[in-house]
């Protein structure tokens, strides 16, 4: 497998950062209120960016100013995420099946018709579900440290994942104790990076005060409960990959805690032509290479993504 080096500050084109047309709004899917960013000239092409877990599109916020200046970036949260609604689990299903169908259909309601997906963690899950349902409105993917072969789920790391999924009642105060805690979440974070002291302490702390909201932990057990079935669509996802040939850029963080680095030898076996970027970062790059990821999309972008995607104004969204 060919890899290319991972780019460095030291080496990397400078990337413009523009700040000041990030916008925060809101929009009405099915009865559930969906929070998004959104940044960039409303007719250049659009970047669809999925977040992961227990994250939000906060995620983006040091990536969406270094793409802003040409591109249309739009990066909702999901249902039960950040600041989109998130009913209980008894009045809402939380299934990646569902939460796929509610960003299909906020992608209506901003009028998307095209566009480059960014998926991390979860994002993978919900994005690929998109693709497949709808190929000819995908233009390029962008992969940051998600999963769509068996190769990601080291056998030992997931060892404790399938046993909850293999009989929830026994172990699910094991892992919302895990998931809730602080040290998880800095350890989500910061994984096994030799470079701790890059990552802002804010990024656990804020997060751990996100999951100890009341009934957020039951929708983050109960989505990670259904994380069994993407198992099952992984041949639906490779398939695709194989028909329609996406332009993918891989950039891998390769210190994640969570996903195998095997995992991009297996995009690479679907897609020989995907370009790989391997960083020094842990599960959440954006984290520690930012600025590596921002330079690395703007190349790979306008080498394979129209000048123009959207023939309409803004979205008409509720705000």
């Amino acid at each position: 497998m060919s890899l290319l080096p991972a780019s460095t500050p030291a080496t990397a084109s400078p990337v413009p950062a523009i700040h000041s047309t990030t916008v925060y709004k809101y929009a009405q899917v099915d009865g559930i209120k969906i929070f998004y960013r959104e940044a960039g000239p409303a007719h250049a092409p659009t970047l669809l960016l999925l977040h992961g877990l227990p994250s939000s599109s906060r995620e983006f916020d040091t990536l969406i100013p270094m793409l802003a200046d040409r591109y249309h970036v739009i990066a909702p949260d999901y249902p039960g995420f950040g600041h989109s609604d998130a009913p209980s689990p008894d009045k809402f299903d939380y299934t990646f099946d569902h939460l796929a169908q509610i960003i299909d259909g906020f992608t209506q309601t901003a009028g998307l018709t095209k566009y480059a997906l960014y998926v991390h963690d979860y994002g993978g899950p919900v994005g690929f579900r998109l693709a497949v349902a709808h190929p000819e409105r995908i233009t390029a993917i962008v992969v940051q440290n998600a999963v769509a072969h068996d190769d990601g789920l080291d056998e030992k790391r997931w060892a404790a994942p399938r046993a909850f999924w293999a009989d929830r009642a026994k172990y699910e105060s094991v892992f919302r104790e895990r998931l809730t805690a602080l040290q998880g979440a800095k350890a989500r974070h910061v994984g096994g990076s030799p470079h701790p002291e890059r990552y802002n302490p804010d990024l656990w702390d804020d997060e751990f005060a996100y999951l100890s909201k009341p009934g957020i932990a039951d929708i983050q057990v109960a989505l990670f409960y259904d994380y069994r079935t993407n198992l099952a669509e992984y041949p639906a996802w490779q398939a695709y990959f194989r028909k329609f040939k996406p332009p993918m850029l891989i950039v891998w963080g390769k210190y994640d805690a969570s996903f195998a680095l095997p995992e991009v030898a297996a995009y690479k076996r679907d897609l020989p032509k995907a370009e790989v970027h391997i960083l020094e970062a842990g599960h959440f790059a954006l984290d520690e290479a930012a600025d590596e990821i921002a330079a690395d999309m703007r190349r790979f972008l306008a080498a394979t993504t129209p000048k123009v995607h959207r023939a309409s104004g803004p979205p008409t969204a509720a705000q």
